[in-house]
């Protein structure tokens, strides 16, 4: 356990995954391609939040490992199964899907919030949930029965191959239809905290909604 707690915290140091969509910059032969400029850009991101609607694979899963689901501080899971958490700060930028790679790009924090999972008496609780769209990676700090085994480490990867353009919707912009999908570090974590092997992986989460404040 303890092993796999350190490695999980190194992993988390590291720079994480390619980017969603290829390369910084687009080339032409010898040519580096001008940089287009942004459909949607917020630089200091002032509120709504990450809402992640749970797969009922996911939820089917949790129930026969005997393992429950619960919010942590200002998350929350709804009776329809939407798990929400309030975004606290970060940046994003937008460009035309095809004209730059990543198209979305940024941090999007929430702090103090989280889910946490329970069963045969142990406790994990995943918080401090960072957003790197370009990364395509879902950070957090992760909790053992109250033991910090990281500050900061890979837990969800986001599949941006089934993200929906950008709606702008009055005074927010929403990003939805990321596919969410269970970090291989983050299922090995949960497996040996919980004496089980059945988490993987690529494992489905459930589909994300990022709503932000534009205004």
């Amino acid at each position: 356990m303890l092993r796999t707690m350190a490695t999980l915290a190194a992993v988390g140091t590291l720079a994480l995954g390619a980017a969603a969509c290829g390369d910084d910059e687009k080339t032409t032969g010898s040519q580096t391609a001008s940089k287009p400029d942004p459909v949607a850009q917020i630089d200091a991101l002032s509120g709504r939040n990450t809402a992640v609607t749970l797969d009922a694979g996911f939820v089917e899963a949790l129930g026969t490992l005997k393992l429950t689901p619960a919010p942590v501080g200002d998350g929350k899971i709804t009776k329809a199964g939407v798990a929400e958490f309030p975004i606290t700060g970060g940046n994003v930028t937008y460009y035309e899907p095809g004209s730059n790679s990543p198209y979305v790009q940024g941090e999007i924090d929430h702090d103090g919030s989280g889910l946490s999972l329970t069963g045969g008496g142990k406790t994990v609780e995943l918080t401090d949930f960072v957003v790197d769209p370009g990364a395509s990676v879902l950070t957090g700090k992760v909790t053992v029965d109250g033991e910090v085994a990281a500050e900061s480490a890979p837990l969800f990867f986001l599949d941006g191959r089934t993200l929906e353009p950008l709606q702008p919707q009055g005074s927010t912009a929403v990003l939805q239809g990321a596919t969410v999908k269970l970090k291989e570090e983050a299922a090995t974590l949960l497996n040996d905290t919980f004496g089980t092997d059945a988490l993987a992986g690529g494992l489905v989460i459930g589909v994300a909604k990022i709503t932000v404040n534009t205004a």
